[in-house]
């Protein structure tokens, strides 16, 4: 009698550890916010522009930056912006 429920329990641990083996999860990474990078090589950064806002212009930069890890080891990319006032050419 021993034995048989040495056996059941060996049967429910092997079968639960089946089960998780079963069921990976695998991570997604799908954004639609354009300021942040999942995997991959840094993106490039752009020149800066200058945009006229009426009485005066902005001179906009955008750098990205890694900003650490994902929990499965992939690189996390982030934009920042900066804005500084100019002279508007005529």
């Amino acid at each position: 009698m021993k034995k048989l429920g040495v056996m059941a329990f060996a049967a429910l641990v092997l079968g639960g550890l089946a089960g998780c083996a079963g069921n990976t999860i695998v991570p997604s990474y799908a954004t639609s916010n354009p300021n942040i990078q999942v995997g991959g090589d840094k993106p490039i950064d752009v020149a800066p522009t200058i945009e006229n806002a009426g009485s005066f212009c902005l001179q906009v930069t955008e750098l990205w930056h890694e900003d650490g890890r994902t929990p499965d080891g992939q690189r996390l990319y982030a934009k920042d912006t900066q804005r500084k006032v100019v002279p508007c050419e005529p």
